[in-house]
């Protein structure tokens, strides 16, 4: 630790470090926690001498010792299933050719392939070229040496200023070199070392990786294939060329195969993060590390093998699974890279599609108002209910007798009589619903607008629903019955606005979708050739707007998706992404990505969501649906968007409707 958090500071009174001793609230995160703990013993001292309330550890690597106090386990595959990382792609060759030589040319061959590639997608996209980097992991300082050499001959790299050598031997200035080898500027294109470098060491432009004299499995640790995990540009872009990180091993296919479930163990859940957070203890977390790899499908393709870890909880709800490891020949992956290279294409829609203007409530920071519009057609129909029968006024019969008292007196009482009806004026409909809204309108409690006008009439027309006063259902009303239903409904829409939630005002914001230009994916399979997986990309759809789309679930999302591509009432359809700006913010501050945007041939908007059934009765999707549903009364209120309808599907739901648009409609039962 250095001195200088032991110096004097006048700024807070004293050293720095016991400042933080004395400190209540001290809570230490110390990254690459193993380190601290086997190789800086007085590093590790001085932190815990600190009497943090916490010290928490962050590790991909704990000490066999530290087992027992693992909180948390968060696997290379989920990373790679969650998108945050490159998917890494096993290369072996069928012809046998597993020779130094051979490997190191076709890794250098590869690394040439991925350069154009990230050149392309960087040219289209307006983006700074990354340089992808080859790392070549050797056993011996003698063999770095040899393989340097070979590297920067003319029929490798080609050039002995782009082969950086780092061992244990390497000066001051490789080291150098080596810190800032992710540089645009940089000249580096391999980095040979001898067995790992580092921890420290985390760049984003490692594209292959090959690893001598060693089998896949030992290859595939977080030393090795950590080194190229981080996204060049942050995030996954649709080119697998970008998207995966290469490791050349050149075993056979055969052997491959035989090592497949220690391949997957290296990076499969070793406890039970995906479906509860909580760990597991050494023991039982090294079972459940054979049980994840025993529920791996296996996905082939030609000349491809896609390793699909099980689906699992993702921020509490259940998603299908991705591919964690790609096993493939390397004729397939170069053919790949060609292709990734060879043009920059862009998503866009298809012939004849239209564009979508989506209506985005946004917050306003001004004044709470009430809205006619918070008032749900459900609310208003329970308040009609009651006044579904005439109300008689009755007429009053009261009789005076006399009768003699002892003392010779009168004495008059009144007596009541059986009481009659009487009669009362019928009013027209018509303007029992006249009446009904000037009264909504008259009792100031919203503005003057367009949309709280239509707001007035559709809480009218519920009111009236749920009374019994249908269009065809009754002419006339008596007047108690009207006078009565302006105080109920009055009164219904007094004790909304008295309970009103303190929200601001919203206005809609219009965005037009899709989303032009963005890179076409070059992953792309046909909808009807393979097994679904979680985040690839599918074409051959009739009406989607996009040529491709891609799902988190096969049983919801995608069902939904193969029900509205085959329905005569749907003329389009969009699959929303996290990324589109077509979202609803919620009143605690988040934002509700729905599924799906229909348009039916009717010219009706729908704003579809699925869900698994063990999700749908969770709070937060609740308060999302509640949201939607909100959502949508304002925006038909409005008038100025067409009509907008929002449907929620569980799992059971699109089950039942049985590839059906209309029985999807009744079974979802459609707001």
């Amino acid at each position: 630790m250095s001195r200088r958090v032991r110096k004097m500071d006048e700024f807070i009174g004293g050293d720095l470090y016991s400042h933080l001793q004395a400190a209540a609230d001290l809570v230490v995160i110390a990254d690459e926690h193993h380190v601290h703990r086997q190789q800086a013993r007085a590093f590790s001292s001085a932190v815990r001498d600190l009497r943090p309330r916490a010290l928490v550890g962050l590790t991909a690597t704990p000490d066999p010792a530290d087992e027992g106090k693992v909180i948390y386990r968060y696997s290379l595959a989920e990373a790679i299933a969650d998108g945050l990382v490159k998917v890494p792609v096993i290369v072996y060759r069928q012809d046998g050719h597993k020779d130094v030589a051979t490997q190191l040319a076709d890794a250098c061959h590869l690394r040439r392939i991925k350069e154009a590639a990230y050149a392309t997608w960087a040219e289209g996209e307006g983006r700074t070229p990354v340089n992808p980097v080859l790392f070549v992991v050797c056993q011996t300082v003698e063999e770095a040496k040899q393989t340097s050499n070979l590297l920067a001959s003319e029929s490798y790299i080609g050039d002995p200023a782009a082969v950086l050598e780092v061992t244990s031997q390497s000066s001051d200035d490789a080291l150098a070199a080596l810190a800032s080898v992710e540089d645009p500027d940089s000249p580096i294109r391999a980095v040979v070392s001898v067995d790992k470098l580092k921890e420290g060491w985390d760049v984003k432009n490692i594209g292959v990786i090959v690893a001598l004299r060693a089998l896949a499995s030992e290859a595939l640790t977080e030393q090795i294939l950590g080194r190229g995990l981080r996204l060049p540009y942050g995030r996954r872009v649709g080119a697998p060329m970008i998207d995966q990180i290469d490791l050349v091993a050149h075993d056979s296919y055969r052997k491959l195969l035989e090592q497949k479930d220690a391949l997957i163990q290296r990076i499969a859940p070793t406890g039970d993060s995906a479906a509860t957070g909580e760990p597991l203890q050494p023991g039982p977390a090294k079972a459940a590390a054979k049980e994840a790899a025993a529920e791996i499908q296996e996905t082939p393709e030609q000349g491809t093998l896609r390793l699909v870890t099980p689906g699992r909880l993702i921020d509490g709800e259940h998603v299908d699974g991705a591919a964690a490891l790609i096993l493939q020949d390397y004729m397939v992956t170069e053919a790949q890279g060609q292709r990734d290279a060879e043009e920059y294409r862009v998503l866009q829609r298809v012939p004849g599609a239209p564009q979508i203007v989506f209506p985005r409530r946004e917050q306003e920071v001004l004044p709470v108002r009430f809205s006619l519009s918070l008032v749900s057609d459900t609310d208003v129909r329970a308040a009609g209910a009651g006044f579904a029968q005439e109300i008689k006024i009755p007429l009053i019969r009261e009789a005076l007798t006399a009768t003699r008292t002892l003392d010779g007196g009168v004495r008059v009482r009144r007596e009541a009589q059986e009481a009659g009806e009487a009669t009362q004026a019928w009013l027209p409909l018509a303007r029992v619903t006249n009446d009904l809204e000037n009264r909504l309108l008259g009792l100031g409690l919203v503005e003057e607008s367009l949309a709280e006008l239509n707001a007035a009439r559709r809480v009218v027309q519920a009111f009236l629903a749920g009374a019994g006063a249908g269009a065809n259902s009754e002419v006339n009303w008596g007047a108690e019955r009207a006078h009565q239903a302006l105080q109920g409904i009055d009164a219904l829409i007094r004790q909304r606005y008295n309970a009103r939630r303190l929200q601001p005002k919203y206005a809609f914001r219009t965005v037009t979708m899709p989303v032009e230009p963005q890179p076409m994916p070059t992953d792309v399979l046909d909808r009807f050739a393979t097994k679904f997986e979680r985040g690839r990309w599918y074409s051959g759809w009739r009406k989607s707007v996009l040529p491709v789309a891609s799902f988190d679930t096969n049983s919801t999302e995608r069902a939904l998706a193969e029900i509205l591509d085959g329905a005569t009432d749907i003329a389009w359809w969009l699959r929303l992404q996290a990324t589109d700006p077509a979202f609803i913010e919620l009143d605690t501050g988040g934002r509700y990505y729905p599924d799906f945007i229909a348009i039916d041939t009717s010219r009706v908007h729908w704003l579809i969501e699925g869900k698994s059934d063990r999700d749908v009765t969770r709070r937060d999707v609740e308060d999302k649906r509640g949201a939607a549903e909100e959502w949508a009364r304002f925006v038909n209120d409005d008038s100025r968007f067409g009509v907008w309808r929002y449907l929620f599907c569980s799992e059971t739901a699109i089950k039942n409707a049985r590839g059906g648009w209309h029985s999807l409609l009744v079974t979802a039962r459609a707001s």
